[in-house]
């Protein structure tokens, strides 16, 4: 089997598309993106999902991987989002059921990775992580999502890496890290350093970006604080990890020349020299789409879980 059918599904969007696993690449034509309506009831939030998946030409009785972030259980397929603004109504619902009885081509089984895994798998197959031994694969997005890569497999237990293997669960200053580094708390930090009032309307992480880059010094300041805290945050588990290259997607990747700085300066007031060789991804696009569809050919294949 190398075309494996897979979704994405994002906060705001849903992906669907046809892998290629021998190429490392979508079937061409075969990718359809969409926003999907995250705050809706769980039977409009799926058949949503599985409306995108149903304008992709998918092979018959195939394995499909499905992308998705948490809190999920992934091995059961059963959401477990609660408190954190969207899919709460899938929140211990069996998508893995659901989902198999909406998706075109009579799927034969579904296999759910994390989003975050499945973007380093793909950076790992077909991205910047090729051929490394250990990598540290980082998502600025919504939030901070993580994978720590070894042998190109996630490690998600040990003493190298943080609980679970995952960013959001670390802590900087004593706040959580998602407390100093993620949309809303980039924004929040801008609003206090600038002044603006909430009933003004926030801008964006993107605008704070142009700001900076236009010379603002509270937007500077902002880029400087938030994405300092994430070095800081990071550089004792490369210390122990010892990630061959730190590869860095998700939205706010593409202000690297802004972020990259003020994460080597966090890096370097833990201790000088800690930062890992950093990259942007290579498959900024479709790095999770890939990924998604290796973990399914492996769980089809009945390669069991590595726990490293």
């Amino acid at each position: 089997m190398n075309r494996v059918p897979v979704l994405e599904i994002g906060g705001t969007h849903v992906t669907a598309a046809v892998i290629n696993t021998a190429a490392g690449r979508p079937v061409p034509f075969s990718v359809v993106r969409q926003p999907v309506p995250a705050g809706a009831p769980a039977r409009e939030l799926l058949d949503a999902i599985a409306a995108v998946a149903d304008r992709v030409d998918v092979p018959v009785a195939a394995h499909w991987g499905v992308a998705i972030p948490g809190p999920f259980d992934y091995a059961a397929g059963v959401g477990r989002f609660r408190g954190i603004g969207k899919f709460e109504a899938l929140h211990g619902v069996d998508v893995g059921a659901e989902l198999l009885g909406r998706l075109p081509g009579a799927p034969s089984g579904i296999s759910f990775v994390n989003d975050a895994d499945a973007f380093a798998l793909g950076e790992y197959r077909a991205g910047a992580a090729a051929g490394r031994s250990r990598a540290l694969c980082i998502t600025l997005g919504t939030g901070v999502g993580s994978s720590f890569l070894a042998g190109g497999h996630p490690v998600v237990e040990g003493p190298d890496v943080p609980p679970d293997g995952r960013a959001h669960r670390m802590t900087v200053d004593g706040l959580p890290l998602e407390e100093v580094v993620s949309r809303r708390a980039i924004r929040r930090f801008y609003a206090r350093t600038a002044g603006v009032p909430d009933a003004d309307g926030l801008p964006d992480v993107h605008d704070i970006a142009g700001s900076a880059r236009a010379g603002d010094t509270h937007a500077l300041r902002t880029v400087r604080h938030c994405f300092g805290a994430l070095g800081r945050a990071l550089a004792p588990w490369c210390e122990r990890f010892r990630p061959e290259l730190m590869v860095v997607g998700g939205s706010m990747a593409r202000s690297w020349d802004l972020v990259g700085p003020a994460v080597r300066e966090g890096f370097d007031s833990w201790a000088p020299g800690t930062a890992p060789p950093t990259v942007t991804a290579g498959r900024p696009a479709d790095a999770p789409l890939i990924g998604a569809a290796h973990w399914a050919l492996h769980r089809s294949a009945g390669t069991p879980p590595v726990r490293t």
